[in-house]
């Protein structure tokens, strides 16, 4: 059976403390799996106003009704109001997810500074941030993370290096086709990515007379043409609240397309991570997103160049 796995970013306070829930309630009734990866530190999302002069931001904000999905007490923090520390307030619910048993993972510290600053930023800087996400992880659940998913698919190859040194088993950082080993300036880094291979909902409605009511049905077009395993990345404020509908019609298309719904452990678990291809990584552009992402590239054949 194809596999498509359930990738879940949880940005901010609000959607760790309605989103989540929501979340856990629909998968747990569907009986599927998924992985959660949560921001661990202060929600301050309003500071993201200063990628008003990125191309092609304001057209998405424009397409997917930021406003709506995010409300404006999250715009405010971090801006106007003291963000809140998710993982101090949150525990409960965080714990709540892994007890109803599924996956769960470490998206970032501080999901605004992570995706603006991370593509520039010199070894110290991501030392202390990803030290600070992965030590509240271990407060938190006990434990230390064996999965890594970066805000926003964004990277560094002092970030990479770090998923190594970290000890994750394997990581969801970058954009691609199927699982590969990771390369970056001809280094082989020993944790395998497991990439979002399907656009996301906020990537597609809006863009060529998409709206959210047929979104759904664009996203299963694309699984439909694909024999191989999957991976799709959802947000708990999206999918989780004002997109939930959205979501389970999803749900409904994999399952009739006979996908299993897995986590990324599961997926992971299918496979013989020591034998998988490796690629360069590089940072590239996807559709209906700003910025640019950190994205599979080419086969890397060492002793032939980059």
């Amino acid at each position: 059976m194809k596999r498509l796995a359930l990738k879940i970013d949880v940005d901010t306070y609000r959607g760790t403390v309605h989103g989540v829930p929501a979340l856990v309630e629909l998968l747990v009734r569907r009986k599927v799996g998924a992985t959660f990866l949560f921001s661990l530190g202060p929600d301050h999302t309003g500071r993201a106003i200063r990628r008003a002069f990125r191309p092609g931001f304001m057209k998405k904000v424009q397409r997917t009704s930021v406003l709506e999905h995010y409300g404006l007490l999250t715009l405010m923090y971090g801006v106007v109001l003291p963000g809140p520390d998710i993982g101090h307030r949150c525990a409960s619910i965080l714990r709540g997810v892994r007890d109803a048993g599924f996956e769960v993972g470490v998206h970032c510290w501080d999901h605004v500074r992570w995706q603006d600053g991370v593509a520039g930023a010199d070894n110290a800087w991501v030392e202390v941030e990803m030290a600070r996400a992965f030590q509240r992880f271990a407060d938190v659940f006990g434990e230390k993370p064996r999965v890594h998913g970066a805000a926003g698919w964004q990277m560094n190859r002092h970030a990479l290096r770090l998923t190594q040194r970290l000890g994750y088993a394997y990581s969801s950082d970058s954009r691609g086709e199927h699982p590969f080993i990771p390369v970056i300036d001809g280094e082989i880094v020993a944790c395998p990515q497991l990439p979002t291979t399907l656009p996301t909902l906020d990537e597609m409605i809006g863009v060529d007379g998409i709206t959210s009511d047929t979104v759904a049905d664009h996203v299963l077009e694309l699984s439909a043409a694909r024999e191989d395993d999957q991976v799709f990345t959802l947000h708990a404020e999206l999918e989780g609240m004002r997109l939930l509908p959205q979501f389970e019609r999803l749900l409904d298309g994999w399952q009739a397309q006979g996908f299993s719904l897995v986590s990324l452990a599961d997926l992971a678990g299918s496979l013989d991570l020591r034998r998988l291809p490796t690629h360069e990584v590089r940072f590239g552009e996807v559709p209906g997103r700003s910025g640019s992402l950190f994205v599979q590239g080419p086969p890397f054949l060492a002793g032939c160049g980059a």
